[in-house]
């Protein structure tokens, strides 16, 4: 059955009261009736299964939609693959209100972060009831961003050791991450996320009740713990309730609420003894665990779980309008009964599915991209930023100046980047974000080259730190990457267990690289560092320019189903053609069929 209305992009969010449709393309079954309407949906008409009024459709038509391989548009056809992407203001509306209570939940993840800075300098005063030592304290928690060399420290000794040894917190996010795939596929991404929120409020309860040093250790592995098991559920649930057009904002927002996060604590911390932080901690993770209860979960999940009336709830709930909550349902379904089709109605075994051509070619770029990443300095530069900044322009600096100063050009970078990954094409922000990163790498090189030898002067010091803003300014775009990556690029049937597994292997190679730190520091000194930062940032932007689809406007499916062509590189890809109906480059299919 076909149904047309006509409208432009620019009517793409349309008023509560209507369903604003393209060219849909429905299943037999599906039909229009005009005196049916459930007055708690919006949108004029449902669709419903009915015998008395029935568009006909050619059987030519049905079966070119039914059987081409990957799904394609020209200018007569369109698939239900982009019939899918509009959404009412008010489904909109509820797509950002559930981001909203991720939000929270992102925020209430960087507060542990950037508590090691607050609790550390307290617990060394001599005077605090749980005074530590310096063993103790690298165990507790390393000092992010430069907060080692606070005033409150000046008189210990900085040993590399002392600063870099990891965290517990940090040793324990991977094991979070690890067990995350596993549950959200098994309960669900939402049952996943509350599950979560439990350890992370009960690690800030411990935090704000302990009376030894093995309740403060055991609060920050508790709450590291937490932090691993959220992110992927995260990732993935914005992954797949937001529509295309919004899904790289939606995706891209929790790191501007994790930097917020790490900005409030920091900002706590200033003000309130450590104790009375660890209770304020309690706060978000509560109001997200309420946000969430009362959220619907993700549709692609129950759609794939046996579950298609609570799928209908919740699309219908997230595009306001039953028409394209009815047609995105089938979508899931006729490409969840294909899959199992193919393996006989069993469901495919996990590691089996990693040997399929269109696994390995996301797998590749995301790993290959997480190494890069890493190496381009994106965490390291931001964990060390005082201690860089001394190289380079001499010892006399503010540290708790410079290490705000930093989390807040990463937050304000952070919030203009999610702004472009909903204008721009992702392809071209991650390549000139590559390129700006590798650009002041090198130039931060030769500076230090330059100025080798030379008496450090206090335009040394500004420079240094204009340079070192400019590139943690270009290289923020990185960090957007490695979650948006993990939500567009892998297909539904691996997608949540896979997810967590991924952020494990990040969180293990990251802890790698900050171990391995102070030695690559003093085998290349600071200027050969840069020059290695240099060199992976321009590697990340030409692994990605090659091999990264551009995934902006496009569904999930239509992801996917480029994945399943035989070619790596992008600029080999099968082309869909121009139309009247595609819309442009945005929202059309990635490829078409020969």
């Amino acid at each position: 059955m076909k149904i047309t209305e006509s409208y432009g992009a620019q009517d793409r969010w349309v008023a509560d009261g209507t369903c604003a449709e393209k060219e849909l393309y429905l299943p037999n079954d599906l039909i229009r009736t005009g005196n049916e309407q459930d007055s708690s949906e919006t949108g004029p008409i449902l669709l419903a299964r009915h015998d008395k009024i029935k568009v006909k459709e050619s059987t030519e038509e049905r079966e070119a939609i039914k059987h081409s391989e990957p799904h394609y548009t020209d200018s007569k056809q369109q698939t239900l693959a982009e019939a899918v992407t509009v959404s009412t203001t008010k489904g909109v509306f509820h797509q950002l209100l559930l981001t909203s209570a991720v939000l929270l939940l992102a925020a209430a993840c960087g507060m542990p972060i950037g508590y090691s800075a607050v609790l550390l300098p307290q617990l060394y005063d001599v005077n605090e009831t749980l005074n530590i030592d310096i063993e103790m304290g690298s165990w507790i928690g390393k000092f992010p961003e430069g907060h080692q060399n606070t005033v409150r420290l000046k008189h210990l000794p900085c040993s590399a050791p002392f600063i870099l040894l990891a965290s517990v917190h940090s040793l324990a996010t991977p094991i979070g991450s690890f067990a995350s795939g596993p549950i959200m596929d098994r309960w669900g991404r939402r049952p996943a996320l509350l599950l979560a929120i439990v350890p992370l409020f009960s690690g800030w309860v411990l935090l704000a009740t302990a009376s030894s040093h093995f309740l403060l250790l055991l609060g920050r592995v508790v709450a590291g713990i937490s932090v691993g098991l959220i992110a992927a559920p995260a990732q993935i649930l914005l992954a797949e309730i937001a529509e295309p057009r919004l899904r790289g904002l939606l995706i891209g927002a929790p790191f501007v609420s994790y930097s917020l996060g790490i900005l409030l604590v920091y900002a706590l911390g200033s003000q309130f003894h450590w104790r009375e932080v660890a209770w304020g901690g309690t706060v978000l993770p509560l109001l997200s665990f309420i946000a969430l209860f009362f959220a619907p979960e993700s549709p692609v999940w129950l759609a794939r779980n046996d579950q298609p009336e609570r799928a209908s709830k919740a699309l219908t709930w997230l595009r306001g309008c039953p028409i394209q909550a009815k047609q995105e349902l089938h979508k899931l379904t006729e490409r969840f009964e294909e899959e199992q089709q193919q393996n006989n109605g069993r469901p495919q075994r996990f590691w089996k599915s990693l040997g399929e051509l269109a696994i390995i070619k996301p797998l590749i770029i995301i790993n290959a991209f997480h190494v890069l990443q890493i190496l381009s300095g994106t965490y390291l530069v931001v964990f060390y930023a005082v201690d860089i900044i001394s190289d380079l322009g001499g010892s006399d600096i503010n540290s708790i100046q410079a290490a705000v100063l930093t989390a807040i050009v990463r937050l304000a970078f952070t919030f203009l980047y999610c702004f472009l990954l909903l204008m721009m094409p992702r392809r071209l922000m991650v390549t000139l974000s590559g390129l700006g990163s590798g650009l002041s790498c090198v130039a931060i090189a030769a500076f230090m080259y330059i100025r080798a030898g030379e008496p450090k002067t206090p335009s040394d010091t500004y420079i240094a730190a204009v340079l070192i803003l400019i590139y943690i300014g270009a290289n923020t775009g990185f960090m957007t990457m490695p979650g948006i990556m993990i939500g567009e690029l892998l297909p539904a049937k691996i997608r949540g267990q896979i997810a967590g597994y991924l952020f494990t292997i990040f969180n293990l190679l990251l802890f790698g690289v900050a171990k391995g730190f102070p030695y690559a520091k003093a085998a290349l000194k600071t200027q050969g560092l840069f020059l290695m930062f240099g060199v992976a940032s321009f590697g990340a932007s030409l692994l990605l320019y090659l091999l990264l689809p551009e995934t902006k406007g496009r569904t999930l499916h239509d992801i996917e189903d480029y994945f399943q062509q035989r070619n790596w590189f992008w600029m080999n890809r099968k082309r869909a053609p121009e139309g009247p109906a595609s819309g442009g480059e945005e929202g059309r299919p990635l490829a078409v069929s020969e």
